[in-house]
């Protein structure tokens, strides 16, 4: 009767383990996909607003080119006008 005891207990054992096993696999399942299907979502919205992000950063870098020639330009003409200052104090 000992034997049989120690059978069920042994049985019981495997049977928990496999539960506690496969919930703990659904669960983590559950979890990636959540991600998975986050990271799905992200890149089919990104590619369909590529053009979008494409003419945008277009628009920015037009706008960061002018933004450099006036700031050139206005770097000459304070440079010119320094000049042009030491000039009127040395005479």
């Amino acid at each position: 009767m000992q034997t049989n005891g120690n059978k069920t207990a042994i049985w019981l054992g495997v049977a928990i383990g496999a539960a506690v096993g496969i919930g703990y696999a659904v669960s983590r399942t559950r979890r990636r996909d959540r991600w998975t299907d986050k990271a799905k979502y992200l890149g089919k919205r990104m590619s369909s607003r590529s053009s979008d992000l494409a003419a945008r950063s277009r628009d920015i870098i037009e706008r960061a080119q002018t933004i450099y020639e006036e700031g050139r330009k206005i770097a000459v003409e304070a440079a010119d006008l320094w000049s042009e200052g030491r000039r009127m104090v040395k005479v």
